[in-house]
């Protein structure tokens, strides 16, 4: 194998790779090790070498998280809130901290969460905004967000979070989609009980279309009876043939559903293309309050993806009204799946949910380890996926690491 340089001592896990049996290398339980072979600025292969000191693998992807909010907490609980009721109580102890959100508190707390994401080595995060007030106006967090992401060493998503009944006001989906489309943003809602929830899905269907939108829809986030949110937004992407990108997330009901119910439902998410992001910090701190033993308030994520749905996994709130604690990094959100989901070892054949298949939910191309470019790279001081998952410390770009030259 010809190579223009090598970066010795490498692990790549396998469920990163396009082809791993074209790729090199020696099998090490999930992993392909040995030296990594360069050919310029992109990745070639493995070749026979020194014993893996370092985990290689493509950047993380956030699919769901709200930078609006974060790190708002210790304001809250010094207002003699207490958060932790359930969903409701911590919709409104956040909407009693927005008074605070001057455009320098905006800036802060907004940049302390970008700057979390970029220690852990995040390549693209999608952020919720909430739409507090009526109308297609830009609210000041989606400002504040706008002008922080320029300068970040990631793609920044932001998504208008609006609640489903407010989209079924006429015009209003199509002028907040016009609004924010030159930020490239997309379209979201909060789909739960309300009674205008479908005339709110149409539209927002049909102004993501028009606009060229991808939609993300908080859908089912709770264990109500009834909850029929993510059946709707299924019927509707069936009765539109929209082709855009469709992420929901939560559905926290589908822990609930009989088993063929559930079946019939995925397969038809996975015809449309309908992802699902799986929230567990947030839903494990929320969920299943009123019951003894409490249900953990999770979707059933081997279930549906055994049934061909693209499951990612996210993470949510930090450090807010809705989850007290957390942290803004993929892997940790993983690392916290495993154990609430019962995510069996090899613990490689999960890392798609916050990389590979996370980009495909957002609507990007998967970068995957074969091929890439060192930039679109992190390299982990661990030596296992399960070191990594463990508690490993912040990745390094791969760009300034010494390299051995090659004739």
């Amino acid at each position: 194998m010809s190579a223009t340089g090598i970066i010795p001592g490498v692990a790549v896990p396998v469920s990163l790779l396009a082809r791993p049996q074209d790729f090199g290398g020696r099998r090490q339980g999930d992993c392909l090790t040995g030296d990594l072979v360069l050919r310029g600025s992109r990745v070639q292969g493995l070749r026979p070498g020194a014993a893996p000191t370092r985990l290689v693998m493509p950047k993380p992807a956030e699919v769901h998280c709200h930078l609006d909010k974060c790190h708002s907490i210790d304001r809250i609980l010094a207002s003699g809130t207490r958060p932790g009721g359930g969903l409701r109580h911590a919709i409104a102890a956040q909407a009693a901290d927005t008074a605070h959100w001057t455009k320098t508190d905006l800036h802060a707390r907004i940049g302390r969460g970008l700057a979390d994401y970029a220690v852990a080595g995040a390549g693209v995060v999608r952020s919720h905004v909430d739409w507090h007030h009526p109308g297609a106006t830009l609210p000041p967090a989606w400002a504040a967000l706008r002008d922080l992401a320029s300068a970040q060493p990631f793609t920044v998503q932001m998504a208008a979070l609006c609640g489903i009944d407010m989209l079924a006001e006429p015009g209003l989906a199509d002028a907040i989609a016009r609004a924010i489309a030159p930020d490239g943003g997309v379209l979201g809602a909060f789909v739960l009980d309300q009674p205008h929830r479908r005339a709110g899905l149409r539209a927002a269907f049909a102004a993501a279309d028009r606009h060229g939108l991808a939609l993300d829809f908080h859908v089912d986030e709770g264990l109500e009876p009834g909850l029929d949110g993510l059946q709707l937004i299924v019927q509707t992407a069936e009765e539109t043939g929209f082709k855009g990108p469709i992420l929901c997330g939560h559905g926290c009901a589908l822990s609930l559903m009989p088993a063929d119910d559930l079946a019939r439902l995925a397969e038809r998410m996975a015809r449309t293309g309908i992802a699902l992001a799986v929230l567990p910090a947030t839903n494990l701190f929320l969920q299943g309050r009123a019951a003894t033993p409490a249900p953990r308030g999770l979707a059933p994520l081997q279930a549906l993806r055994e049934h061909g749905v693209r499951v990612v996994i996210g993470t949510d709130n930090v450090r807010d009204a809705f989850l007290p604690l957390g942290r803004h990094d993929p892997l940790w959100s993983l690392s916290l799946a495993a154990l609430a989901a019962h995510l069996d070892a090899p613990m490689g054949q999960w890392l798609p949910m916050v990389t590979t298949e996370a980009r495909a939910a957002l609507g990007l191309p998967p970068v995957t380890v074969d091929g890439a470019a060192l930039a679109d790279l992190l390299a982990y001081d661990v030596a296992s996926i399960t070191d990594l998952l463990t508690g490993a410390p912040p990745p390094r770009a791969l760009q300034p690491m010494k390299m051995e030259t090659t004739a």
